[in-house]
């Protein structure tokens, strides 16, 4: 009788540690949790907003314009400008420092390999085009808002631009992002529930 007891209560126990071993593998590869650290993705993602990263989407397909990335940035983007080349003001950053930071940022792809890229009024143009987003917080008259010298994207890197315009520091002053730096893809926002849904 006593077998018969410990024999359910081993199995129990070898099923939450099986479950539980499952859940930390599938975040550790495939889903990762990120907390909205800044102010820079407003108005769509908050500060404390938490998303989650698909890990694994870029092993079988390309980012793309309009993809909401995690990523690490160069070396030196913490602090906020850090191009790996001189620049003119009137140009975005062409090029990132060779090192990769340790941080971790989210952001808006808005320009893929070999694009040709601009900057006017905040909105990227791309190859002659400016896009069309309306789910920006518009540029103001601050630096980055007006870029008009026009640069290409290196191959396999990507230009990333935060939504709130006047206040992000990303591409524009620390240039490109190899695609190796990347992540993940941000597909869903679960916290807080009132904003619960896909991205």
């Amino acid at each position: 009788m006593v077998g018969d007891k410990r024999g359910p209560l081993f199995e129990l126990i070898f099923i939450v540690a099986c479950a539980i071993s499952l859940a930390l593998a599938v975040q550790s590869w495939a889903v990762k949790p990120f907390q909205i650290p800044s102010e820079s993705m407003e108005p769509t993602l908050d500060i404390g907003q938490r998303v989650l990263v698909n890990r694994v989407t870029y092993h079988f397909s390309e980012p793309d314009i309009g993809d909401i990335v995690v990523f690490h940035p160069p070396v030196g983007a913490e602090n906020g400008q850090a191009c790996g080349v001189h620049r003119d003001a009137r140009e975005p950053c062409p090029e990132p420092t060779r090192e990769r930071s340790d941080t971790n940022f989210i952001k808006r792809i808005v320009a893929t390999p070999g694009d040709r890229l601009s900057i006017h009024n905040g909105h990227p143009v791309v190859n002659g085009v400016q896009a069309e987003e309306d789910f920006i917080r518009p540029c103001r008259d601050v630096d980055g808002c007006n870029m008009p010298d026009e640069i290409t994207i290196p191959p396999d890197h990507y230009f990333m631009m935060g939504d709130n315009r006047p206040s992000s520091y990303d591409s524009r002053f620390w240039g490109p992002v190899p695609r190796d730096w990347i992540i993940g893809q941000a597909f869903v926002t679960y916290w807080p529930p009132d904003r619960l849904g896909p991205l």
